[in-house]
């Protein structure tokens, strides 16, 4: 396990790489504040087993978890019922914060509590419940990509695997010479994407941003959709979707951001892989149609 020990007490978490990671920024900005901070690693603590100092952990996620679980529970109830399209979107929205809220604690369930695993089920389930033809498309409007050219998008810093891939489809299906401009706040005339609030495309219903666009623009390639499915999956993780690719593009991204990219690079990289991901997928879902035709 790694420590760190500030004038308020003693914080714990794994002894992993990105938890160092962030120990080690924590002790740079208390210092900066001219506090005193010590970063150390640990084999156990005197008196406390390795699986008593584990479950201090779980019961923190659990309680966590719990509260999701009460929300669930508050829609499930809503969901079981008939529903208009307007209220399935309105229930779809209030799901959306829920996974918010889960993306969250799954940043400190180091354990993988038990809970963990019922409230992706739950969440699945839900999600079916919800569905619907037009559950996820009704307010997004068709839009074409004559009125998108020559524009300036602009999303935040730090683009992730949503706002990377949208940055790559941007550039390779409605205007190659965007300018994309990463930044906290837009300016007047540019068009916001996955923004947290605000913007011209973002989440809308069970859609991420990406799958946003898919539809926004009316594109139906397979290939696409299928990029869009791995890209919601590692966004939203929700269960919706078990794709192979998913591992392994999550772990790349992940690496990324463990790096000191900037967001050009960050985006240069994005398109190489996106580009080489969707090509892959082309190809895949093309020989799936021959020999069906066959």
């Amino acid at each position: 396990m790694g420590a760190i020990s500030l004038r308020d007490g003693v914080h714990i978490l794994p002894g992993r790489d990105e938890c160092l990671e962030s120990f080690q920024w924590l002790s740079k900005d208390v210092k900066q504040l001219e506090g005193d901070a010590l970063l150390m690693r640990v084999e156990s603590f005197e008196g406390m087993t390795n699986a008593e100092v584990i479950s201090l952990f779980q019961e923190k996620s659990d309680k966590e978890y719990k509260e999701l679980d009460d929300g669930i529970t508050v829609l499930e109830k809503a969901a079981i019922k008939k529903l208009s399209a307007e209220n399935r979107l309105k229930h779809y929205g209030e799901l959306q914060k829920l996974r918010k809220s889960q993306q969250e604690i799954l940043k400190t369930d180091f354990f993988n509590s038990p809970a963990g695993a019922r409230i992706v089920s739950r969440f699945a389930k839900l999600d079916r419940l919800l569905s619907g033809d037009d559950a996820a498309t009704a307010e997004i409007s068709k839009v074409s990509i004559e009125d998108f050219q020559n524009k300036v998008w602009m999303t935040r810093p730090r683009p992730h695997v949503d706002r990377l891939s949208c940055a790559w489809f941007i550039r390779r299906f409605i205007d190659e010479k965007a300018i994309i401009r990463y930044a906290k706040f837009p300016q007047d005339g540019e068009i916001g994407f996955d923004m947290k609030e605000g913007g011209t495309f973002g989440h809308v219903g069970k859609y991420c941003t990406f799958e946003t666009l898919l539809a926004a623009f009316d594109l139906k390639e397979a290939a696409l959709w299928k990029l869009g499915e791995i890209v919601h999956e590692i966004d939203l993780r929700d269960g919706m979707y078990t794709h192979p690719e998913i591992i392994g593009v999550d772990l790349i991204l992940k690496g990324w951001l463990l790096g000191e990219m900037t967001d050009q690079q960050l985006e240069l990289h994005g398109l190489a892989l996106f580009e080489g991901l969707f090509q892959a997928l082309h190809k895949e879902s093309s020989a799936g149609e021959a020999r069906k035709r066959k």
